[in-house]
């Protein structure tokens, strides 16, 4: 990276933005996934301190974690329609400023009701963010760079889950959770000051209205790819959901080396996602097909390498990498099939990793509330992602026939 200033935003147009530029302007970007990251799982770690701090039992304050995930799935498709007409950047802005007053919000909520409030507040602005982000790295760089700008945006989230997360957690332990949330806040708001320092002003990214972003509804190949996401996804959410308990009670790992595992899974999403952007700009389809079968190969393998805390550690590595790695090529994918709405696609692509969240975690409780044991949700995960695998061959297909 440049050790001298960095250059201004008005200096480039998106068009003709030099390398400096472009680097500096991608940083920007990634620094909001990497506030957004760190914002949507920290919480998971500090729940008996959110509980205690608030009066409530723990179960009730994982609901702070349901109304962050419901402000992603309401927010996405809202926000980016309602936004169409307005310059990228500055769409851009706003979302971070609106994510920097959820989280505000947060550290300052008096009750459990304000505190549900600011939670979805802050998840608002998560999927429009990273819609209108992922456009805009897009827009930065030559055609066959598309993805590979997509994942540096994405890297943010990555990192979060190594740096961000664990270092947010630990503050929330010894000052108590609403010091997580600050740091969070001060995150916001730096990226709102590089974002207006660093981002060109974006006029590669096509402006165009509510209805026709709405329009990205009526096309079967976004809903045919969002549905890959959402059951691929599935299954790495129905492991990562309960692997805490998985190292402890099945791995044997002690509980102290928790964290430490959890970070392996966020190296692991730095090195899936970085990849996952080479290869979905070498070969997007191909990629996306090869990704979903490791995937499915991956979980099930868990099943078995679950029961040794090596090969433990090794399966949640290789999980973490899978699933990141599939997020440049889909966001790639949507922006391809998307058309004149590839805002509200875009951004509709975290509302269904949310979605596959939420399911994900759902199915995984089920087969071990059934007496299957911890390692039934990697098989679980393992036939999502097959499932997966069905719905982008019937995308592909119906899209060759389209063209014929």
């Amino acid at each position: 990276m440049p050790t001298t200033t960095a250059p201004r935003a008005e200096l480039a147009s998106t068009d003709s933005a030099n390398s400096g530029t472009r680097r500096w302007a991608m940083l920007a970007l990634a620094m909001g996934g990497f506030g957004i990251g760190t914002t949507e799982f920290v919480a998971m770690g500090l729940l008996p301190d959110i509980a205690s701090g608030i009066g409530v039992s723990e179960p009730t304050a994982g609901h702070v974690i349901s109304a962050y995930a419901l402000g992603v799935v309401v927010g996405a498709p809202l926000l980016a329609a309602a936004t169409a007409r307005l310059p990228r950047k500055l769409v851009l802005i706003g979302l971070m400023v609106a994510f920097t007053i959820g989280n505000a919000a947060t550290v300052f909520a008096p009750s459990y009701e304000w505190l549900m409030v600011s939670r979805f507040v802050a998840g608002l602005p998560h999927g429009a963010y990273f819609g209108v982000a992922s456009l805009a790295a897009a827009s930065l760089v030559p055609a066959g760079q598309r993805a590979k700008a997509v994942a540096t945006v994405m890297l943010g989230l990555s990192v979060a889950n190594v740096v961000g997360v664990p270092a947010a957690a630990a503050l929330g332990q010894h000052f108590g959770w609403r010091s997580a949330f600050t740091i969070v806040t001060v995150i916001g708001v730096a990226t709102v000051a590089a974002l207006v320092r660093w981002v060109p002003d974006l006029h590669g990214v096509a402006i165009t209205n509510p209805i026709t972003e709405l329009g990205a509804l009526r096309r079967s190949q976004v809903w045919l790819t969002l549905a890959v996401g959402t059951v691929g996804f599935g299954g790495m959410f129905a492991v990562y959901t309960y692997v805490s308990t998985t190292l402890t009670d099945v791995a044997g790992l002690p509980i102290a080396w928790v964290p430490v595992v959890l970070m392996v899974y966020g190296v692991g999403m730095v090195v899936g996602n970085i990849v996952g952007g080479v290869l979905a700009d070498r070969a997007l389809i191909p990629s996306l097909f090869a990704l979903l079968a490791t995937m499915a190969v991956v979980l099930a393998l868990f099943v078995a390498a679950a029961h040794n805390p090596y090969t433990a550690v090794v399966g949640v590595f290789a999980i973490g990498a899978a699933g990141a790695a599939l997020v440049p090529g889909l966001q790639t994918r949507l922006m391809d099939v998307a058309a004149d709405a590839q805002s509200l696609a875009a951004a509709l692509n975290h509302a269904a990793l949310n979605i596959a969240n939420a399911a994900g975690a759902w199915l995984g409780g089920i087969v071990i509330a059934a007496g299957l044991g911890y390692t039934a949700p990697a098989a679980v995960g393992a036939m999502l992602a097959i499932a997966g695998l069905f719905v982008l061959g019937i995308s592909v297909l119906a899209q060759r026939r389209t063209a014929d």
